[in-house]
């Protein structure tokens, strides 16, 4: 029987009514389930209206705005900590505590999104109360040492409390940035068609760079030598309820493509972060032979500082990188599709980061950070797109009855797969610190980076799974 307009009349339900996923109800979204349900086809998925260029651009503001203040954490993180006497043995600790607490904590997260039912939507207020989290937690971590001294007379414990609280900011900050990752990327999908989804998240790659070459500019600058430094100071201060029972089934009864997937962006992060963390260490270490242990008046002290200034100027150029690459990738998808992209991007950060740990040389590690620009826009971008993929093919072979069954919430699964960016900081954070210990250089970080991320070159070739090739 073909169902009418007129069959329905006025006894049609409202779209927000239906759990249409974006919030606004409008005419227009109603002619569209009119249309088709008088094809015959009232349990297809509506697909949402498109989104003006405008509106994705705004929204990827909020990647921008996370990633400035990523890129701001990895430049000074580490020196800051070494510098106000953080011990050898205490070096990757402060990489492992969020890191724990992300992994355990972001399912839960995810799923609350997911059933949120705040006049401001699922995803916004998580969205803005992690932003707040990042903007304490950065505050804390580039100031802990100048409120310390200003409070506390003796050098001592100047000391010990300054250390305290520059880990309490990164942890802060760590947490809050990885966790709003998922809401943002759940955001797009709720109220994007998937044409929209693929489009969004290439606007993501995009402003991602930008905000991330920004922040690195800003530790690149000897802002202490400028006309704001000597007014302002130095660089440092200027995606039903839901029980964890079901949640944890939820989780483990995840279909083989998407825990697949998950490795293999535990793969690429691990790798990822393992040389990013470290990089600006590296540079004034092993590139410049520096001493971030010296006193801070000598020659060695000073010669690390540039050495992370430089190494700034590498993190910049990774981030411009990722920007252009992410227009390259529109462009290579149609020949190569996203397997292609994804071997790609693993193939060109393991051949990178390999070469600048044989051969630490000033113009040459400057010139192969433009490859990391290639990964960091492959993960930002690939696996949330294969997310994409795999629920669509889900909801077209949504038939009859089974479109009102329990379906997985897209929350969960981005969750699922940012839990992999905590699951790979506790890795680095927990095996870099053994292995720079037991090697005595920061070498061995680049090398390591370079082997994961070639391992994974073979498993997003012959493990992950492709929507494309199945339709072919």
């Amino acid at each position: 029987m073909t169902l009418t307009r007129q069959d329905f009349g006025g006894t049609l339900p409202r779209p927000c009514e239906l759990g249409i996923a974006s919030m606004e109800c409008s005419s227009g979204k109603e002619e569209t389930m009119l249309q088709s349900l008088a094809a015959g086809e009232p349990f297809r998925p509506v697909e949402p209206p498109k989104k003006a260029t405008g509106r994705l651009v705004m929204h990827s503001m909020a990647m921008f705005g996370r990633e400035f203040c990523y890129a701001v954490e990895a430049a000074f993180v580490t020196p800051v900590l070494l510098s106000v006497g953080l011990p050898k043995s205490l070096y990757s600790l402060v990489w492992l505590i969020s890191p724990i607490l992300g992994f355990v904590l972001q399912p839960v997260v995810g799923s609350a999104s997911d059933h949120c039912n705040s006049a401001w939507g699922k995803r916004r207020p998580y969205i803005l109360v992690l932003g707040i989290m990042m903007l304490v937690g950065m505050a804390l971590y580039l100031n802990g040492e100048t409120v310390v001294s200003a409070l506390v007379a003796d050098r001592g414990t100047q000391r010990t409390w300054a250390i305290v609280i520059t880990m309490l900011g990164v942890v802060l900050f760590d947490f809050a940035a990885d966790f709003i990752d998922g809401p943002i990327k759940a955001y797009l999908f709720d109220v994007c068609s998937h044409q929209d989804k693929e489009k969004g998240l290439h606007y993501h790659a995009l402003l991602t760079g930008l905000g991330g070459a920004l922040g690195y500019l800003t530790g690149a600058i000897d802002w202490g030598h400028t006309v704001l430094g000597k007014y302002l100071g130095s660089e440092f201060q200027v995606q039903k309820q839901m029980t964890i029972k079901s949640l944890l089934k939820a989780l483990l009864s995840m279909p083989s493509h998407y825990r697949c997937l998950c490795v293999s962006h535990l793969m690429g992060w691990t790798a990822f972060l393992s040389n990013m963390l470290f990089f600006t260490d590296f540079m004034g270490q092993i590139v410049f032979n520096g001493d971030p242990y010296a006193p801070h008046n000598s020659t060695a002290y000073l010669t690390y500082e540039r050495g992370v200034e430089i190494g700034c100027w590498g993190m910049c150029i990774n981030a411009i990188s990722s920007s252009l690459y992410s227009y390259l990738q529109k462009a290579l998808l149609p020949y190569i599709g996203l397997k292609g992209l994804y071997f790609i991007g693993y193939l060109l950060f393991g051949l990178g980061t390999g070469f600048i740990g044989l051969f630490p040389k000033v113009y040459s590690t400057l010139a192969l950070c433009s490859l990391f620009g290639v990964m960091s826009s492959t993960l930002y971008t690939v696996p949330f797109n294969l997310i994409a993929d795999y629920h669509k093919e889900e909801e077209e072979g949504q038939t009859g009855g089974q479109a009102g069954e329990h379906k997985r919430g897209k929350g969960v699964d981005c969750a699922a797969l940012t839990c992999m960016v905590q699951l790979a900081q506790i890795i680095v954070g927990v095996g870099l610190g053994f292995l720079v210990s037991a090697a005595g250089s920061v070498v061995v970080v680049v090398i390591s980076a370079s082997a994961i991320a070639l391992l994974g070159c073979c498993f997003v070739a012959f493990f992950v799974r492709y929507v494309e090739e199945n339709n072919k």
